[in-house]
């Protein structure tokens, strides 16, 4: 059975900005580390990118639906988004659904490490497999997708949604039905907004106000 969906909303996705977690390519998942400060400058960016975009497609932001993982580093990620905002916004909506892949026993374990004992894991080498691949206490992509195929009965019409790097993998091949193989071994980008069109995933950069800072 496919699991591309045919009737998804067109809606904006953000990933969470940096961690230091992120920046020390550790294996992250449910775990909640809170955002760097070069994530809140992401965040901040991103909030003035998807004012521009939404006065752009003519979107009232007070209109929609406003979803966010209830882990800090996307709770923030939103908060500090919305705050571009010059006009009242409805409460946002803190989805479980939403929270990264559970990485188990990988969690806070370093990407080489764990490419070192088990190199057919390591991102850019992934196959078909990973796909259903569970790490102990875990979970795989396979339980991402059921997650977000439920919360897609949710999702409302140029929704704004904040989540997690595994979670717009996950979507991108839900709504766009790209391989596994290639979502599973692509980078998702911070301080970018993915626009949900069509069924297709645009991807728009924020005007680079990070890279310059230094903690």
């Amino acid at each position: 059975m496919s699991m591309t969906a045919p009737d998804w909303p067109d809606f904006y996705f953000a990933r969470h900005g940096e961690t230091d977690w992120n920046r020390e390519h550790r294996y992250q998942g449910s775990k909640d580390i809170p955002l760097n400060r070069t994530g809140q400058l992401q965040a901040d960016a991103n909030g003035v990118l998807l004012r521009e975009m939404l006065e752009r497609d003519g979107v009232d932001p007070a209109s929609l639906n406003w979803f966010a993982s209830p882990l800090s580093r996307a709770s923030e990620t939103m908060d500090r988004m919305r705050a571009a905002f010059d006009v009242a916004l409805p409460p946002v909506i803190h989805d479980p659904r939403l929270i990264e892949i559970s990485f188990g026993a990988f969690e806070g374990r370093l990407h080489a490490e764990i490419a070192r004992e088990h190199a057919a894991l390591a991102p850019g080498e992934r196959d078909e497999s990973y796909w259903d691949f569970r790490p102990e206490n875990g979970e795989n992509y396979d339980d991402v997708a059921g997650r977000l195929l439920d919360f897609a009965h949710t999702l409302t019409h140029h929704a704004v949604v904040v989540a997690h790097g595994g979670v717009l993998r996950v979507l991108w091949h839900l709504v766009e039905g790209t391989s596994r193989k290639q979502v599973m071994n692509w980078p998702p980008p911070q301080g970018v907004i993915a626009h949900f069109t069509g069924g297709k995933m645009v991807l728009h950069s924020a005007r680079d106000t990070w890279s310059a800072h230094v903690d």
